[in-house]
Parts: C-alpha cells; sequence; structure tokens
C-alpha cells in the first residue's frame, strides 16, 4: 500500500475553520477530479483505490462539451491534447479493409464520433493524479468494507487500514461498485445486451490512425483504435442474450471469444492471437439507473451513479462535470442535504439526456444478418459521401454520432480568496 501526502495543500480555509474531511472511493476520473475542485475550495480529501498502483489501462475515451470546460476551468485542457491518441476519425470498413465511409473527427468541442479530444483513460487518469497528488492523501491497495454514519460524519472500515471517520463519503467507481452496494443495495443496472472484450494489440504496418469499424453479421462487431504509446486498441463486440460471460476466468473467456469470432474475417485472427497474452477486460455493457445519488453522507458520482454506457460516449464528460458541479455545490453551503440535492438537481436532466442511446443502438451497428451488414453500409456510404456532409454542414447538422455533451450549463461556483 502506497499514500500520496496527507496534505490539503491550500490556504484557502478561512482562520479558525476546519478543513471538512471527505473520503473518496476510486481513484479513476471522477474521483480525483472532485478532488482537486475540493482542493480549490479549502476541502481535506482521502481517495482510497483498490488497485495497488494507479491504474494506466484503458481504452479510448472521449472528452466533450461542457466536460472539456471542466479540464478549461482546471488548466488541463492542453496537456489533454498533447497525451491524445491522434485518431483522424472513424472508419466503417468492409471485409477485405476497403473504406466504406469516412467521418473526420470534430473540430470543435462536441462534434463526431471521434472527438477533438480523444485520450486513454489511464492517460487522463494520470494527469489528474499529477495534478491533485502533492494536494491529496492518496492510499492504494485498500478499499471500503462498512460505512456506519452517526451524528459527527461517517465512519469507514477498510480491508487493510485502520477506521476512520469523515464528514462526507463519495462513491466515485464503476458500474458494478462494491462500495455503492454497502449503502445503495438497489441500484438498477439495466443490461444493454452487448458484450465487449476490449484488449491491446500490437501496431502493424497495415494499421492506420483511424478508429476503423468492421461488422460480421450475427450480432457481432470488431474495432480497431491508434493510441499514443504504439500500440492498437482493439474490440470484440456481440449482441447476446447470454448473462455471466464477464465473470467467467479468463481461459474461458478466452475460448468463447475464439469460437465466436473464428470466421469473423477482416484483421479479426490477430486479435484472436493476441488473446493468449494481452490484457483483457470483458464487460457486459449497461447503465445504472438510481432514483438518488446520495443518502445521508454518502453520495455517489460518475458511472456509480449514472453510467451511460460507452455506446453514448458521454461517460467521462458526466464525470468531469458531475465532480465539478459536486464540489461547488458543497462549498456553497454547510447544509450537506441541501449540497447534495443541488447536486442532482443540476446535474440529472443532463444525465437523462446523455444516457439517451442512439436511435437503434446498439443492434444498429450489430447486425444479425448478412442483409442487415450490406444495408448499414450502405446507409453509413451515404451519410458518408460529400453531397451528404455538404447538406448536413449547410442544415447546421451535428457531425456523425455527437452526443448532447452541452446540455447542461455551467455555474461559476465563488472560489475562497488566498489567506
Amino acid at each position: 500500500m502506497t499514500s500520496g501526502i496527507a496534505s490539503t495543500g491550500w490556504t484557502r480555509v478561512l482562520p479558525g475553520m476546519t478543513p471538512r474531511r471527505v473520503l473518496v472511493s476510486g481513484a479513476g476520473v471522477a474521483g480525483p477530479a472532485l478532488s482537486y475542485w475540493l482542493g480549490v475550495h479549502g476541502w481535506s480529501t482521502t481517495v482510497v483505490e483498490r488497485s495497488a498502483e494507479l491504474r494506466d489501462a484503458g481504452q479510448n475515451i472521449d472528452v466533450r462539451g461542457a466536460g472539456r470546460e471542466v479540464l478549461r476551468r482546471m488548466g488541463l485542457e492542453d496537456a489533454v491534447r498533447a497525451a491524445g491518441t491522434g485518431e483522424l476519425g472513424t472508419q466503417f470498413v468492409g471485409d477485405n479493409g476497403e473504406v466504406i465511409a469516412s467521418f473526420d473527427a470534430g473540430e470543435n468541442d462536441t462534434d463526431g464520433a471521434t472527438a477533438e479530444l480523444e485520450i486513454l483513460r489511464g492517460e487522463l487518469g494520470r494527469l489528474l493524479h499529477e495534478r491533485t497528488r502533492d494536494t491529496t492523501e492518496y492510499v492504494f491497495g485498500d478499499e471500503v468494507t462498512g460505512l456506519d454514519e452517526h451524528a459527527d460524519g461517517v465512519t469507514a472500515t477498510f480491508r487493510q487500514g485502520a477506521p476512520r471517520t469523515f464528514d462526507l463519503v463519495v462513491v466515485a467507481e464503476g458500474v458494478t461498485s462494491r462500495t455503492r452496494s454497502l449503502v445503495f443495495p438497489e441500484a438498477d443496472i439495466r443490461s444493454l445486451g452487448l458484450l465487449v472484450a476490449y484488449l491491446t494489440v500490437p501496431r502493424t504496418a497495415a494499421d492506420t490512425d483511424w478508429w476503423r469499424i468492421h461488422q460480421a453479421s450475427q450480432g457481432r462487431a470488431v474495432t480497431l483504435r491508434p493510441d499514443n504509446v504504439g500500440t492498437i486498441r482493439a474490440t470484440l463486440s456481440l449482441l447476446t442474450d447470454v448473462r455471466g460471460i464477464e465473470d467467467l476466468d479468463r481461459p474461458a473467456q478466452v475460448h468463447v471469444l475464439r469460437r465466436t469470432f473464428a470466421d469473423a474475417g477482416w484483421e479479426v485472427p490477430r486479435v484472436l492471437d493476441a488473446l493468449d497474452d494481452a490484457p483483457l477486460y470483458v464487460d457486459a455493457v449497461g447503465q445504472v439507473r438510481l432514483p438518488s445519488w446520495h443518502r445521508g453522507r454518502v453520495v455517489l458520482l460518475g458511472d456509480a451513479a449514472h453510467c451511460p454506457s460507452p455506446i453514448t460516449g458521454m461517460g467521462t464528460s458526466l464525470a468531469l462535470v458531475g465532480a465539478y458541479v459536486l464540489a461547488g455545490e458543497l462549498a456553497g453551503t454547510a447544509d450537506h442535504e441541501q449540497a447534495l440535492a443541488a447536486y442532482e438537481t443540476r446535474m440529472r436532466p443532463y444525465v437523462e439526456r446523455a444516457q439517451q442511446l442512439p436511435p437503434g443502438a446498439p443492434g444498429l451497428v450489430h447486425p444479425r444478418t448478412r442483409t442487415g451488414v450490406r444495408a448499414l453500409r450502405a446507409a453509413v456510404g451515404v451519410a458518408g459521401s460529400a453531397p451528404a456532409k455538404r447538406l448536413g454542414s449547410l442544415l447546421g447538422a451535428a457531425s456523425f454520432a455527437s452526443p448532447p455533451a452541452e446540455a447542461i450549463d455551467l455555474p461559476h461556483y465563488p472560489v475562497p480568496v488566498s489567506a
């Protein structure tokens, strides 16, 4: 277990006041982002992470709209751009790799299936950690095992560390959050009937800097995406009603993937060959729905509260915006119930918009028949044609698959003057 510096590092607390203490469970994106903003407002934050060290793995993510504005206010936009994957845009490819349609990366805060700011999840986590490690206590290799709320706060028990008491606990974990289940056992994870295997494969001379998508019928799709470290991020996705594949051990998962994608064509053989050695994560894609994101002094943030699913492209932006809003509302009042209610009131319409799936998703890009594949390719071929793109530009239409990333007005929360 390692820990960062156990100090707020800020001098913005008024004389005679004790900084309010917050425990954040999860050191991905939402947790460190919240730690940054709480630090700005003079709060003392401890982030506990179950992994033994900062996770540097993960696939491509994008930051759009209000999420990008939050990065600007953190002074991180340029650093994120510099650490980007360099993805040029999105291409649909045929059985032999021929390009059926191309959609360039967005040129503003919002547009495009490929956003202007594309970065590996681990890279964004690293940047957020670097920005907060001197002002936040980080505890790696431990996890919350119990939460006991009382008049003075919440006492958290840990798998390894001694119990500690905090004014507030924030659960900033993933879809299947263990800590969330301690307080919100009723969380509804709605399956979208899509299984996705994520892995990293060696880059070859045939690879490009485009996000390439290939449909193989029978509800299967394969993607290859560039990164900034010289490898390729691959996915194998499958429409299926079978549950529990994500819980199998690795050999069983590899067996299922090889049998399922053996005849999928294109670049699939090299992806399957990499299954023996490549880091592999298999996920049953779903959305998290809850009628409330807080209970007493415990509040949910990011995917633990409202995962929209990777299909929407909005998870990272929601995490960044939610962290900003939660910290700002908490800083504005000594009444935590009032602050948490205000956080939900401001965020829920944005989340509800973000959780609306694109028309026909996920089935549209996972046709079950060859006829369906041909129909999809014909449709994207038309949408990607020069006349269609010109018409879309004239009508002011958003680019292909642009999510509602700007559907919230970000407030400017007052920041205390340094003492």
